[in-house]
């Protein structure tokens, strides 16, 4: 799994690409604080290679967390930035800094 992050001079945003590598999985989705947890809006898109990519305009000097789900499991990215525990879901979220 990887995150890439490409600020933008002209705005105060972050466009952060989500890279997912799941060659079995038939559907990624990145979900977050970033869009209310909802897995409807933010599937990523399989390539040929059987990787999971997506981007999203986040808003600078923020901190978001997330979860992929692969073919329905909750999962932690590797790469994030840091690691918050959350009551809710008895587990910890991925934490990206923008």
């Amino acid at each position: 799994m990887a995150i890439t992050k490409q600020y933008l001079k002209s705005k105060p945003v972050c466009k952060v690409t989500f890279t997912v590598p799941a060659e079995e999985a038939k559907e990624v989705k990145v979900v977050g604080s970033f869009n209310g947890w909802s897995a409807k809006k933010t599937p990523l898109k399989k390539l040929k290679n059987g990787t999971f990519k997506g981007t999203l305009d986040l808003d600078k000097d923020q901190s978001y967390e997330f979860r992929y789900i692969v073919d329905g499991t909750y999962t932690n990215d590797e790469q994030a930035d840091a690691y918050a525990w959350n009551d809710y879901a008895g587990a910890e979220n991925s934490v990206l800094h923008v």
